[in-house]
């Protein structure tokens, strides 16, 4: 899906990741489902490029349903993938702790379900990464910058890229609920330490973009200071 000719999104609004195009390669961020990389083909059949044209997987952090099809990227391909090192062991397979669920509605907690069964639930996870810190500016197109947003996992990032005036949040907020199915910008669920989450969001909310584009949801199109500011009144 496009959303602008630099961005793109696979998935949908219950798991997505996004693609950096460019004219030097294409950056993915995030990887989804294993099930994913069928779609990741077809969407860059769409506009004349191949798995070739990719330099690297930017992951947000290291759960399941983000790390999706990075690690047949990097065995195929020679792709390499970057995640921050407080999450390097969980993108591996490491323990993840158990977190409370919050409000869960059967309908939307049932779409999550079959929808994570249809494209592969059963993670790939990643063999080797390449760590990175906050604040590093990566060597990929749409020289994405790393910034440091703790809570939802210890190594939890935002990938924002000025050249397509996006950021990339991952699970730091989320636009529709995958438990409850509630829409707008809120606090994502299966969060290692929500108030950290909440205050992490300082660090977005000056960027001057006009897409943010989280995990789940549908993409935002507005500033960062919108998205936080929602975000913060669905949590109080």
């Amino acid at each position: 899906m496009q959303l602008t000719p630099s961005l793109h999104r696979i998935g949908n609004d219950i798991v997505a990741a996004y693609l950096i195009v460019t004219a030097e390669g294409i950056t993915v961020v995030d990887a989804g489902l294993p099930g994913f990389h069928r779609d990741l083909r077809r969407e860059l059949a769409g506009i004349g490029r191949t798995l070739d044209d990719i330099r690297g997987v930017v992951l947000t952090h290291g759960d399941s349903d983000h790390v999706g099809f990075a690690e047949r990227l990097r065995r195929e391909h020679g792709v390499p993938v970057y995640v921050h090192a407080a999450d390097a062991a969980r993108a591996r397979g490491g323990e993840k702790p158990k977190t409370p669920l919050g409000p869960v509605r059967l309908g939307p907690l049932l779409q999550f379900a079959a929808y994570g069964a249809r494209k592969g639930i059963r993670p790939q996870w990643l063999t080797a990464v390449e760590e990175v810190s906050g604040g590093d500016v990566l060597p990929l197109p749409g020289e994405p910058r790393v910034i440091d947003m703790p809570g939802h996992s210890p190594g939890s990032v935002a990938v924002y890229s000025p050249a397509a005036a996006a950021i990339f949040v991952g699970d730091a907020l989320t636009t529709r609920h995958v438990l409850t199915g509630r829409s707008g910008p809120g606090p994502a669920p299966f969060t290692d330490d929500p108030a950290e989450a909440i205050a992490s969001l300082d660090r977005i909310a000056a960027l001057p973009a006009a897409w943010v584009l989280p995990g789940h949801g549908p993409a935002f199109h507005g500033s960062p200071a919108e998205a936080v500011a929602a975000v913060r009144a669905a949590s109080s």
